[in-house]
């Protein structure tokens, strides 16, 4: 779990930046380029040790406080063990025993694509595969049907996958490989965190998990 050596450390940054310039599209796609608006290596300063690939790590620094995983007083009605996504604030709790949570910031839907509501973490997956939806797929045919699990996959190094009974309702808490877009209203509607969040997150949960998506300080319409 240790990091990378710092003359690894180079070669980790190098070829997350040549990944994340081929095409890095979003299940939750993004607006790519046009973020990417400064030293993008700026943003790496080494690496986790995984399976089958190294977590890139993020310069934590770079982000408004708020959106770092930290442990914060939680006074809502939620068991622990929930997640609670509040899509306004862009922050994920995990709620925990003795009024706290486990508080990560994300990126989450633009305007008319976030969703809200009550689910479950259906299924988990490490590196996951992705394929666009039908929606994503209507408004933008040119897509990728599927893209292999990797460094330049657009679900990271983890996802939840969301469902309402068992009908997997295409909504992710997922890895992302452009850290720049946590605290962003950016994606096609999933929930993305930095990929060391996820995977710290993953490990905390198991399937079954109740997940709550708050908008407007509500749940439901």
């Amino acid at each position: 779990m240790a990091a990378t050596r710092p003359n690894n450390r180079h070669r980790i940054r190098t070829a997350c930046l040549a990944l994340l310039a081929a095409l890095p599209l979003g299940a939750c796609q993004t607006r790519q380029a046009q973020l990417a608006q400064d030293d993008d290596s700026a943003w790496y300063i080494g690496a986790k040790a995984d399976k089958p690939f190294d977590i890139p790590l993020v310069d934590t620094g770079r982000l408004d406080p708020k959106y770092r995983r930290q442990t914060v007083a939680y006074t809502g009605l939620e068991a622990p063990g929930t997640i609670v996504v509040d899509i306004d604030q862009r922050q994920l709790f995990l709620v925990q025993e003795g009024g706290t949570a486990q508080r990560y910031g994300v990126g989450v839907g633009k305007a008319g694509f976030s969703w809200k509501g009550e689910a479950r973490v259906g299924r988990k997956g490490v590196w996951p595969d992705w394929s666009p939806t039908p929606t994503m797929v209507s408004l933008h045919p040119d897509l990728p049907r599927t893209r292999k699990g990797g460094l330049d996959n657009p679900l990271g190094a983890r996802a939840l996958y969301l469902y309402q009974g068992n009908r997997d309702i295409l909504f992710r808490i997922h890895g992302t490989n452009e850290p720049w877009s946590i605290g962003e209203q950016m994606s096609s509607g999933c929930v993305r965190m930095l990929n060391e969040d996820v995977a710290d997150l993953f490990e905390r949960v198991p399937v079954g998990t109740r997940v709550i998506v708050k908008r407007g300080g509500r749940d439901r319409v």
